[in-house]
């Protein structure tokens, strides 16, 4: 049976578990009887996993995620639920994302609001639904299903889109919005993907950041992204930009305490490298909840750590915006 609170309890700021950095989380767990404390912990509170990554049965992945969730809290992040698809639900993947989600005792799982391919046949691709009142009804049947498979509120994220759709009818905010009410489904915002989706659409990002229920945002994202110039592609690839920075800020300013999280897919850098990037959101948010919005010292901050980045790990400079 489905948990009647609207949210669960925040966890603060987490980064995305890749493989890269395994051994590093892993050497710094306590020994085994030892009574001396490890003062090389990495300074995060909580990972997000890759769901698909860990449905194999055994393997090193599996072996290294048991090792790492007895010591640190864990949530789940999809790319293969197809909620917007017309096809039936796959039954077989939910039974495996439960039984992940069991054993490692995630605090919630998280996937798309998007298609991602159709009559058998994947796109590789996380592509956007038509906002109309079809889609809603459509989607907000398929969650409804699955949250009572799962017996759990599942988070729904928005996708940075590239294309659109001449039968829509409503904004993407008030799409997601309208789903995440119908559905009593949490949101995952996606600070980065509104910041794309606002460029290639030529829309103010803060209509939609200001429009979403505060009581349904659950989770933040923060990722970089690939400029080129006419547009812009949601990478994860890059160091989060100063304008993501500071759309995020607003969204802090806005929604308050959200749990915080940094995605990086492609160009992963050391492990040292996203803990800094976290630790500057961790003062944004101190600073904005303190004294509120200032986009001179939010700046000063930003430019404050890609400054060291530089200076620390000269390799990834040719990659700081």
């Amino acid at each position: 049976m489905m948990d009647n609170n609207k949210k669960y309890q925040s966890m603060g700021f987490g980064l995305g578990l890749r493989k890269e950095h395994y051994q590093d989380v892993i050497d710094s767990l306590p020994v085994a009887g030892s009574l001396a404390e490890n003062n090389s912990r990495p300074n995060v509170d909580w990972f997000e996993i890759l769901t698909e990554n860990y449905l194999v049965a055994g393997g090193k992945p599996l072996y290294f995620l048991d090792k790492i969730a007895e010591h640190y809290p864990m949530a789940m992040h999809g790319v293969s639920m197809n909620i917007g698809n017309t096809g039936a639900l796959d039954k077989d993947y939910l039974k495996q994302v439960k039984t992940l989600k069991n054993r490692i005792n995630a605090h919630w799982l998280s996937d798309h609001l998007c298609w991602t391919g159709t009559n058998g046949t994947n796109a590789h691709d996380l592509l956007p639904l038509p906002y109309t009142e079809e889609a809603i009804n459509h989607v907000v049947e398929r969650i409804s299903q699955v949250q009572d498979f799962l017996g759990d509120r599942m988070l729904i994220e928005n996708v940075s889109s590239y294309v659109s759709y001449k039968q829509s009818e409503m904004t993407e905010w008030e799409f997601l919005s309208e789903i995440a009410h119908r559905a009593d489904c949490l949101l995952l915002l996606d600070i980065n993907n509104i910041y794309v989706s606002a460029i290639n659409h030529e829309f103010n990002p803060l209509d939609y950041l200001l429009s979403v229920p505060k009581e349904r945002v659950q989770q933040f994202h923060l990722a970089g992204h690939s400029d080129y110039g006419d547009y812009v592609i949601d990478t994860h690839d890059m160091p989060v930009c100063d304008a993501v920075w500071s759309l995020y800020a607003k969204a802090v300013e806005h929604f308050g305490d959200v749990t915080f999280m940094i995605e990086r897919d492609d160009n992963i850098p050391p492990l040292e490298t996203l803990l800094m990037e976290l630790n500057l959101a961790r003062e944004i948010s101190e600073q904005v909840k303190q004294t509120g919005y200032d986009a001179v010292q939010i700046e000063k901050k930003v430019q404050k750590i890609q400054s060291r980045l530089a200076y620390e790990f000269p390799q990834n400079q040719e990659m700081l915006v």
